[in-house]
């Protein structure tokens, strides 16, 4: 009845992971009773879980991101603890098996419920706003998008309680994927738990890029929306393009481990280097679905706080999109030791060295920015200006590990793992710390408490570099990736070092939870207006936080930039907006269940067709669609907002501001 699922499930015998499933448990359980005991459950019910708003759907994705990140970060710093012990004669504290599931966890909950998560929460909650919209276009369907993403990433943390997690990397790599090589339930943690996670995203890259194309407000064509805008549709395109690539191919192996099929197996004509193929065609235009969103939040951020135009807008426009189609032609330098040839690998060699020149230009086009102009050094401002020292750093290293020969020798080995994590840390999050900070007093109407801000900042640079330049010496001192003990004593005072980089690097994660604290505690003097940047883009021309609406009448745009050059005349910003006689009525959406609903069966399916309950799943599956034809067949969705509705939020909003 139970299928594989037995007492034998729960890490009884290994004290690590039961010691940390039993912290979790009583975490969430203690949660849950402040919630209940508070009377708070109603109001998050109500304003939150159910919400459409995509204001606060954003909010969440960030929330969820940031707890994942603390999760995610866990397990660094207990691969780096192994690895600055376990020298020599010494074997450290964790078994090969254990550390194995920790480096597989741990990439795997980086770059899809971290990365991703905090990307898609700020395109979700800015892109409207700036591109003059009352909403996305799918409100409902963004809600399930998100719900999906947290309903993956607690699949995966489940695996923490019960059962495993895979012990492959988190790619995956078939053979080792295979039932034959791992014949638990990890790989199927894995695969499920992205696969429903993946479902989310797709969706949120329709609604988005739908939004986008189709939702602009009077006035705003493609050559006057902002460059935020311009990165997140291309990033939206990706996600498009690329995860079904990522769906059909775990689903592949997911045929490959239930049902005997030989799609990557030796069998039967099977091929794994095709699964590896498949999965870099969709994971090269990852990093960039990452990627871009952050160059977007710099282009912000630098013009905001050089109180100047972005230097060379249409270039970026330019920069963005290349980067959006090469992204696609340079997948195979993940593999350039497969032996595909001296021609296939010179050509993706050089492509992917091409790639680098858009990257170029938007980095010198950031540069002339800040030249000649009133530069604030605010904190989002110092993400931006550690993003372009530490980014072109990593962007030579890649150059470098694009010459095929070069990356023969440095391609298994942790040269390879200091420039990826140079690249999604001082790129990704980077640009994500820097989002956060610009955008937090527009979606809650205080300021983060500045000094802590900065002390975030220089615990990430800092630690950045004494975690991970290391490791690029030690990859060329022949330190290979994924290994739990080495015999070499020299190498333990760089691995010590890294170590050091990590915990000053869990300081910043840590003075991110109390800036958060101290900030909310004296949100009341930190209380600004709609406009506490002297923004450029239409979000600052609203109150702090917006109303649901957004936007009483939508706005007029004549120009990139229309609102700080609406600022600089004469004429009152009101003037600025579309003909009153031909205003529509705000509206909007009910708020909906549906989301929440379909991640709460979509993770019973899931965790039973990890352990092969075939009942669960079923009622699982019938439980998801059951849930989407009441929806279907539901009497009414949108509600006008009425003119006291507004008149309220006005007289309070401005109280507030005043205040």
């Amino acid at each position: 009845m139970l299928g594989k699922l037995s007492w034998a499930a729960i890490p009884l015998h290994q004290p690590i992971p039961l010691v940390a499933s039993a912290v979790v448990i009583v975490g969430i359980t203690a949660v849950l009773v402040l919630v209940i005991y508070k009377g708070w459950l109603p109001y998050l019910w109500r304003e939150w879980i159910t919400s459409v708003d995509h204001k606060r759907i954003g909010v969440m994705y960030i929330v969820l991101a940031l707890i994942m990140l603390m999760r995610g970060f866990i397990d660094a710093m207990m691969m780096r603890t192994q690895l600055a012990v376990a020298a020599g004669s010494a074997q450290g504290y964790l078994p090969p098996e254990h550390y194995n599931q920790i480096f597989s966890a741990h990439g795997t909950i980086m770059i899809f419920m971290v990365g991703m998560t905090f990307m898609v929460g700020l395109m979700n909650f800015v892109v409207p706003l700036q591109i003059g919209a009352r909403d996305v276009a799918f409100p409902v369907l963004n809600s399930v998008s998100f719900w999906l993403t947290a309903a993956g990433a607690l699949l995966i943390n489940l695996s923490l309680v019960v059962g495993e997690f895979a012990r492959t990397g988190w790619l995956a790599y078939p053979p080792l994927s295979e039932l034959a090589y791992s014949p638990g339930v990890g790989v199927d943690y894995y695969l499920w738990a992205l696969q429903i996670a993946g479902v989310g995203s797709l969706l949120s890259g329709i609604n988005l890029t739908t939004t986008i194309l189709k939702l602009r407000t009077y006035g705003m064509g493609y050559a006057r929306m902002p460059i935020f805008c311009w990165t997140a549709l291309a990033s939206n395109l990706l996600i498009i393009a690329a995860f079904p690539i990522l769906t059909a191919t775990l689903g592949m192996l997911l045929l490959d481990r239930y049902l005997g099929f030989h799609f990557f197996t030796n069998d039967f004509g099977g091929n794994a280097m095709m699964y590896i193929n498949l999965i870099w065609a969709w994971g090269h235009p990852e990093v960039y679905i990452l990627m871009l969103p952050a160059f977007g939040v710099f282009s912000a951020v630098i013009s905001t706080f050089s109180s100047k135009p972005l230097f060379g807008y249409r270039s970026m426009i330019m920069a963005t999109m290349s980067i959006c189609m090469l992204s696609f032609m340079v997948w195979l330098h993940h593999f350039f030791t497969m032996g595909a040839g001296a021609d296939v690998n010179g050509f993706f060699g050089i492509m992917t060295m091409i790639i680098a020149v858009p990257t170029g230009v938007k980095v010198f086009n950031w540069l002339f920015t800040l030249y000649g102009g009133r530069v604030r050094f605010e904190t989002p401002l110092l993400w931006a200006l550690g993003f372009m020292i530490t980014f072109v750093i990593g962007g030579m290293t890649g150059v470098l590990l694009a010459i095929p020969p070069a990356d023969f020798v440095l391609h298994n080995s942790l040269f390879l793992i200091a420039h990826f994590h140079n690249v999604i840390i001082g790129g990704v999050m980077f640009g994500a710390y820097a989002g956060y900070t610009f955008w937090f007093p527009k979606a809650f109407g205080f300021t983060l408490h500045e000094r802590l801000g900065k002390a975030i900042f220089w615990c990430w640079l800092i630690g950045f570099y004494l975690a991970f330049m290391p490791l690029y010496i030690l990859g060329l001192m022949g330190a290979t990736r994924r290994m739990q003990h080495y015999s070499e004593m020299s190498w333990q005072p760089l691995m010590v070092v890294a170590l050091v980089g990590a915990v000053i690097i869990l300081l910043g994660i840590i003075l991110t939870v109390v800036q958060l604290v101290v900030s909310i505690r004296a949100r009341q003097s930190r209380k600004v207006g709609g406009d506490p940047w002297n923004g450029r883009t239409l979000e600052w021309s609203i109150s702090s936080p917006p109303p649901s609406y957004n936007f009483i009448d939508l706005p007029q745009v004549s120009a990139p930039d229309s609102f700080w050059l609406t600022k600089q005349s004469d004429k009152p910003i009101s003037d600025q907006h579309h003909d009153p006689d031909d205003v529509t009525p705000p509206t909007i959406p009910s708020p909906s269940a549906v989301g929440f609903v379909t991640a709460f069966f979509a993770v019973i399916t899931g965790f039973a067709l990890v352990w092969h309950i075939d009942w669960m799943a079923i009622m699982g599956l019938l439980c998801i669609v059951i849930t989407w034809l009441v929806y279907a067949w539901r009497n009414s969705d949108d509600n006008e907002v009425s003119s006291q509705t507004i008149e309220t939020f006005d007289a309070s909003s401005a109280k507030s501001q005043t205040t």
